[in-house]
């Protein structure tokens, strides 16, 4: 695991290196707090909790994520130095768990930055602590989950905008694949597709994170999902390294 980790810290250096890194965490941040206390419609709830937070996370990281990991693979491969990166004296799938945990560890301080709401709340009420840390945990499993997707889209592209319409198109499928809109339609029409889509819905599980539920069938789909993408991410970049 040493190669990989330093590949995450040169890549999270990177990351602070450029204003971008900056303006993600700021945009995520006014975005975050917009929403909560608007949509969200915070303080008319009269409950202390920050279920209005979490119930635009998912949403929220829908178009932030695909916006870390369009430039993951695709400026490495656009400048060409994809190939310095990958004939390092280390083996591929490290590079590759290195760029995800670098990303993986930046959503990490945006989420960790939110902490003024944690503190809100308590000073408002007298919240279930637990629940929201398991919250927390499962912003962090639906950060992991786009970025795994998101660096596997950019793997196969040098154009950062087209990773990230794809990024964003494939991470919408899998928000809201349990939505009722789309379940009820494929009740419908197509039962067994509609019982794949709730077990295949991002959202949904997140759902018992939000719930204080940290559950091992929903820890074990977040493992798996991230496993596969970056596995396909691996795949890709093996299939395509003479691009």
């Amino acid at each position: 695991m040493a190669p990989a980790l330093i590949v995450a810290r040169r890549e999270l250096s990177g990351y602070f290196a450029t204003p971008v890194a900056y303006v993600f965490i700021v945009i995520f941040l006014v975005l975050a707090g917009a929403l909560t206390f608007t949509l969200g419609n915070f303080f008319g709830r009269g409950q202390a909790d920050l279920i209005p937070f979490f119930s635009f996370i998912p949403w929220l990281f829908l178009f932030l994520v695909p916006a870390l990991t369009m430039r993951l693979w695709a400026e490495e491969r656009r400048l060409g130095t994809i190939e310095l990166l990958l004939t390092l004296p280390l083996p591929q799938w490290q590079a590759v768990l290195g760029k995800f945990l670098a990303a993986w560890a930046f959503c990490g301080i945006a989420l960790a930055l939110t902490f003024p709401l944690w503190i809100t709340v308590n000073v408002l009420g007298t919240p279930d602590n637990g629940v929201i840390l398991s919250g927390y945990v499962g912003c962090l499993m639906v950060a992991g989950a786009y970025l795994a997707l998101g660096a596997a889209i950019s793997a196969g592209t040098k154009n950062q905008v087209v990773a990230f319409v794809l990024a964003v198109a494939l991470c919408f499928v899998f928000a809201a694949a349990g939505s009722p809109v789309v379940t009820e339609f494929l009740d419908t029409r197509i039962p067994q597709l509609a019982e794949l889509a709730r077990a295949l819905s991002v959202a949904d599980r997140f759902g018992g994170f939000t719930r204080g539920v940290i559950s091992a069938r929903d820890i074990l789909f977040f493992a798996s999902f991230i496993g596969f993408f970056l596995f396909v991410n691996a795949v890709v970049l093996d299939h395509r390294k003479a691009d």
